[in-house]
């Protein structure tokens, strides 16, 4: 299966789904603790970035899980952070003759906390990410994602 992932540029010194039904938000400024965002709220703002897709793509989403970790099992070099991933088949290169597990997309707490400062910066950061790892999932590439 194809692995896609959002990396970041190193700037600054278990899984849980997520349900994008689910609309209790409310951005609040704040920096953010040396020991992080509370779980449950960066959670809350996946599914709030999740509820805010437009709706022709959220009803595209079919067999695909959104979960958090804190940190990816491995990282590629220390000059970047992984902050999300794509693990599955693309939808563009599915077939109806064939079933496939679930996707999976990863966000990954720890890594997107390290290149922000703010609770806004992280909001920002959940839904950019998602929307790159969603491109994957839709099929687009690394080079057709850049500067999405």
């Amino acid at each position: 299966m194809p692995h896609h992932h959002s990396r970041w540029r190193r700037r600054q010194k278990h899984e849980a789904p997520v349900n994008p039904e689910r609309k209790s938000w409310k951005p609040r400024a704040r920096q953010v603790e040396s020991q992080g965002m509370e779980r449950q709220k960066f959670e809350e703002l996946v599914e709030q970035a999740l509820a805010t897709l437009p709706e022709i793509f959220r009803q595209r989403l079919t067999n695909v899980a959104v979960f958090v970790e804190d940190y990816p099992p491995h990282e590629a070099d220390g000059n970047t952070l992984l902050l999300g991933l794509f693990h599955g088949v693309p939808r563009t290169e599915k077939s109806v003759f064939f079933t496939t597990p679930p996707d999976e997309i990863f966000l990954y707490q720890r890594n997107i906390e390290a290149v922000c400062s703010t609770d806004e910066q992280i909001r920002k950061e959940i839904r950019r990410t998602l929307l790159h790892e969603l491109g994957h999932y839709f099929g687009l590439n690394e080079n057709e994602l850049r500067g999405v």
